[in-house]
Formats: C-alpha cells, structure tokens, sequence
C-alpha cells in the first residue's frame, strides 16, 4: 500500500488533486486507524489513465461513468457513447489546431519573405506622426 505523498511523488500529481479524484470517486483509498489514505500500488496506473483523460479533455463526470468500465473490463452502452462523443469532439479539435497551424505556416512565410515595401503590417509610424 502507498500513502498519499507517495502516491503524489511517484505520478507528480499534487495530494490536493489524489484527494479531489478520490472526492470524485475516481481512485479509491482505504484508511488507517488513523485515517491517513493508502493506495494500493495499482493506483499509479490509475492516476495515469486519470491525468491522460482529463488532458484529452474528458471531465469527472464522464470519469465517473468510464472507470467502473474499466474496473470491470466490460464496456456499458452509456460508456461506449460517451467515448465515441469524446472521440468525435477531439477529432473537431485536430481538424481546428491544423487549420490553425497552417494559417501560422503562412504568416509564418509572410513575415519572413515580406519587406516594408511589399508589407504594411511591417511599417510603423515614425515617432512624429
């Protein structure tokens, strides 16, 4: 079993943020007499696949219905469209951060084939006007 500042240490995740999750009912701690929290060794994968989905964007609630899932290793109806909404909400978000990025690539080619002649974004008033 580790305790909670282990657990903090070994995944850099904040005791602040293990409770919170553990608040959410997404990692699950015993107790000692003194009611300090143990986890058992298990929960450094499960605070991985915590911080990996909240990166992809999923929220504690859709936690709350997809970990039973995992636990269980069975997939419920309400879990697998869920996944596929989250699915479909990153693939919008790729398609947005591409056009983005390919919009930078042509400022990007602008600027540095741009003269003051050619751009006026690269002309500044004179400290007189």
């Amino acid at each position: 079993m580790i305790r909670i500042g282990d657990l903090a240490a070994r995944t850099g995740v904040s005791t602040r943020a293990l409770r919170y999750y553990e608040e959410q009912g997404l990692l699950p701690a015993a107790r000692t007499g003194g009611g300090q929290r143990l986890y058992p060794e298990a929960a450094v994968d499960r605070v991985g696949l915590i911080q990996g989905l909240f990166a992809a964007g999923l929220s504690s609630r859709s936690l709350t219905v997809l970990l039973p899932c995992v636990d269980a290793r069975e997939a419920t109806d309400e879990a697998v469209t869920l996944l596929r909404t989250e699915r479909d909400r990153i693939d919008r978000q790729i398609e947005e951060l591409a056009a983005t990025r390919d919009r930078l690539s042509e400022v990007i080619v602008a600027c540095t084939t741009a003269t003051p002649a050619t751009c006026g974004h690269l002309v500044y008033p004179s400290s007189g006007e």
